[in-house]
């Protein structure tokens, strides 16, 4: 029997599926602590909101900070939010490197929906 997961706000449900959620154990660059993380979501349950910020990280001179864009997951009916998109999902493409020319270039990745745990509600 499958897993319903609703909004811990507003009770929606955001019709997650547990059969395309991550094993707990999957490494991601951008860490995987307290969440879930989805390989796929019904988009229309949710909106999405583009965030680009730069950290202030003073290393030297003329290195400043470090640059974060994700993208803000939030509940459609309630306004809350409850995660972020990422980019650092499993590769696009079998192969080395952008369009097979080395693995110097870079890798397209899928999207990982990752949802705060405190955020969602489960029930069997």
């Amino acid at each position: 029997m499958a897993s319903i997961y609703r909004c811990a706000t507003c009770n929606t449900d955001l019709n997650l599926s547990s059969g395309h959620l991550y094993p707990p154990n999957t490494y991601f660059e951008a860490g995987n602590k307290k969440t879930l993380s989805f390989s796929w979501i019904d988009e229309s349950k949710f909106r999405f909101t583009k965030e680009d910020r730069i950290m202030p990280f003073f290393e030297t001179v003329n290195y400043w900070g470090i640059q974060r864009k994700r993208t803000r997951i939030i509940c459609d009916n309630c306004g809350r939010l409850v995660g972020y998109v990422y980019d650092d999902g499993p590769p696009i493409m079998d192969g080395h490197g952008q369009l097979g020319f080395g693995p110097s270039q870079v890798i397209p990745r899928r999207p990982r929906y990752r949802f705060k745990i405190k955020e969602l509600s489960c029930s069997v």
